[in-house]
């Protein structure tokens, strides 16, 4: 079976294949990439072979010094730990990438050996352990570790040189041989480490962007429900509760010819509500850019009335009252019509037996304050269902109150204030 290719990512990997990320240029940052521990044991291996030929050769032929005479070669018992140092440094370069530190101290104690036994310079390991902190650490960690491990070399070689350990001219190449090298590791580090990081940063927050825009769309998929759910109430639950209304009253009555201007209310009613089906589920089919914001049934500055006579054919006795008067955009005009609609439907289900439903609007500088009172209500304290639960999230998306529910033995009311300016929506200027 082949192998998963793992993922340093917390992303799902839908995402990561979303955003095309494109491969690393030329062949070698694609090995890199792609095989990170064959990488590791590359690198290790040429800083094993770096540092064990000068070891070879000081073994055989001595060490050369500054004035051409070439010293006694070590001693076997110095070149085995020599060689074991180097090669517990090279191999822990095969961590570097999680346990940066670790190659760093070794490389560290192998130039501290350098500066008495100037036979084996570990400055490859170093440069390269310094690199990894700033690659895999941070800039700052580099640069720490790179003044501690330089620092100690150079004290140590200093002390060395004062008191005549060693001779000056070793004493100082060994402090400029792993300073020199581990700088250029150093700086060729920061600028790796800084363009991985900003790298990682960019992809993290295309990431954010994709799982953003992701909630966004479920958002306003959710909202669209929510408002097409509202709209579909108002329309079939006002509309069904007149017909019941008007069919219940065309069977009780004897009178032929009320019982057929009942059934052609009813009829009336129906293809009122079709044609506001219709109209509806004509703006959802189109898929305009405004549909969400447009009205998905728009109505006419007759509605109102038209509600307050349906009710009244059916034979409930609702009374309405307007005082002032003002030009409302369609969405506060939407809201005040819904509201009278949902008032009316709520007391013809509700309270079949009202004696009375005063219906209010009156248009004043604050907004347009809408007041429906019936009573013959249950003794109930709930305040509603889906419709009133829809009717306040109409209510409140241009902006205005809703309180509904009980006033006394047997009274309903509703009060709704809605601004004469709806609220702007999200992200647009006030």
């Amino acid at each position: 079976m082949p192998r998963r290719r793992r993922s340093s990512s917390s992303a799902p990997p839908q995402a990561d294949a979303e955003l095309l990320l494109p491969r690393p240029p030329g062949l070698i940052r694609q090995f890199w990439a792609r095989h990170p521990r064959a990488a590791d044991v590359i690198v290790a291996l040429l800083c094993l072979t770096m540092s064990s030929g000068t070891l070879a050769a000081s073994v055989r032929y001595g060490t050369p010094t500054s004035t051409g005479v070439t010293t006694d070669a070590p001693t076997v018992a110095a070149t085995a730990w020599i060689a074991v140092l180097a090669v517990a440094t090279c191999a822990a370069l095969l961590v570097r990438r999680r346990i940066p530190l670790l190659p760093l101290a070794l490389a560290t104690t192998g130039q501290l050996l350098f500066v008495f036994v100037p036979v084996s310079s570990l400055s490859p390991a170093l440069a390269v352990a310094v690199y990894s902190l700033a690659v895999y650490r941070s800039n700052r960690a580099c640069w720490i570790g790179y003044g501690v491990s330089v620092g100690a070399v150079a004290v140590v070689a200093a002390v060395a040189a004062t008191t005549g350990a060693v001779a000056v001219n070793l004493a100082t190449n060994a402090g400029l041989d792993g300073a020199v090298t581990a700088l250029v590791g150093a700086l060729i580090g920061v600028n790796v480490g800084n363009r991985k990081r900003y790298l990682a940063a960019v992809i993290d927050r295309s990431r954010q962007l994709l799982v953003e825009r992701d909630q966004q769309a479920q958002l306003a998929a959710a909202a669209e429900r929510a408002r097409i759910a509202r709209e579909l109430h108002d329309i079939v639950a006002h509309n069904l509760t007149v017909m019941v209304a008007l069919a219940e009253g065309a069977t009780a009555t004897a009178d032929p010819a009320r019982a057929r201007a009942a059934t052609g209310q009813i009829a009336e009613t129906g293809r009122g509500a079709l044609t506001q089906m219709r109209t509806m589920l004509g703006v959802l089919r189109d898929g305009h850019d405004d549909a969400p914001r447009a009205p998905l049934a728009p109505l006419g500055d007759d509605a109102i009335a038209d509600t307050v006579a349906a009710a009244r054919a059916a034979g409930f006795p609702v009374t309405l009252s307007t005082s002032g008067e003002a030009e409302l955009p369609a969405p506060v005009r939407l809201a005040l019509t819904r509201t009278v609609q949902e008032g009316l439907t709520n007391a013809m289900r509700h309270a079949p037996r009202a004696t009375g439903i005063d219906v209010a609007i009156a248009y004043e500088p604050d907004g347009v304050h809408i007041a429906i009172r019936n009573d013959g209500a249950p003794g109930t304290s709930r305040e509603g269902g889906y419709g009133i639960r829809g009717l306040r999230e109409r209510v409140a998306h241009v902006g205005g109150t809703l309180e509904v529910g009980p006033r006394g033995a047997g009274e309903w009311a509703l009060h709704a204030r809605l601004p004469l300016e709806p609220r702007p929506e999200d992200g647009e200027a006030a």
